[in-house]
């Protein structure tokens, strides 16, 4: 593939000088074979490149000026996309050509991410990690109402064993009993002396 650059070695406007050197320089620069056309003296290229410009390209008077760029019959572009091309290091993707190892544009389209076997993409890892947050906190939910729960059975239960105690009778102890015959035995001879005393009392007033 060759790269032709129409342009107009006798032109009266400086401006046109002026980009065809700075396309021509920019491809010498950078060693990007190109063959140049002069439409000023050689009427077939004049025509030719008159023909190829598509109609979006061409001005209000329907004749385009130079530098018109081609990639054999593929039209690339003004100088005007060719600037713009240049600026965004993307030239070689301008003119159709695969750009050399090394260059800003090839280390552009060698920088693709990849993702080697076990391991996972920036948004898989971050996705998974959201999910790991999510089951643990659910687990955390849960275990806090599962303890919640726990702790209130607990306290049910606490609560009927100190019912279950303050029904229940204390057991009587072998000292508590005799204590309580004692006292019944001093009760019923007290009662014997009352009664006596009494029946002496009643015999005196007889």
């Amino acid at each position: 593939m060759v790269i032709k650059v129409f342009v107009a070695t006798s032109s009266g406007s400086t401006a046109i000088k002026k980009k065809q050197q700075a396309v021509v320089g920019f491809l010498e620069a950078n060693k990007i074979d190109f063959k140049e056309m002069d439409i000023a003296c050689d009427e077939d290229n004049r025509k030719w490149m008159r023909e190829n410009v598509p109609g979006e390209k061409k001005p209000q008077n329907g004749i385009p000026l130079p530098p018109q760029i081609f990639n054999e019959e593929q039209y690339c572009g003004d100088f005007d996309s060719f600037f713009s091309a240049k600026e965004e290091n993307i030239i070689y993707s301008f003119l159709g050509l695969a750009p050399p190892p090394g260059s800003t544009e090839w280390r552009a389209t060698e920088e693709i991410p990849t993702v080697t076997n076990g391991e996972v993409s920036g948004e898989e890892s971050k996705a998974a990690e959201e999910t790991e947050q999510s089951e643990t906190t659910e687990e955390n939910v849960t275990h806090t109402e599962e303890n919640a729960e726990a702790g209130a059975e607990s306290a049910e239960a606490e609560a009927e064993t100190e019912e279950l105690e303050e029904g229940e009778e204390q057991p009587v102890t072998e000292e508590q009993e005799e204590a309580q015959e004692e006292e019944e035995e001093e009760a019923e001879e007290g009662g014997g002396e009352e009664e006596e005393e009494e029946e002496e009392e009643e015999e005196e007033e007889s």
